[in-house]
């Protein structure tokens, strides 16, 4: 179960992150009225997610049932 859950967590905060990349760099302009838009610190951040979400997601994988 933990590894269930370790999974959706790691794979939550990939797509976050990937969906904060889109956003700070300006591919993702959704909503319009979004402050994260054109702004690279976004990038940076969605960058540190996405691979702390791939480590969950490798953590989960390893993880014995």
């Amino acid at each position: 179960m933990t590894r269930i859950v370790l999974a959706i967590i790691g794979s939550l905060m990939v797509l976050l992150g990937l969906v904060w990349m889109g956003q700070g760099s300006g591919y993702f302009p959704y909503p319009a009225e979004s402050f994260m838009i054109n702004q690279s610190p976004w990038i940076y951040w969605g960058l540190l997610l996405t691979m702390a979400g791939l480590f969950v997601v490798w953590i989960a994988r390893r993880r014995r049932s």
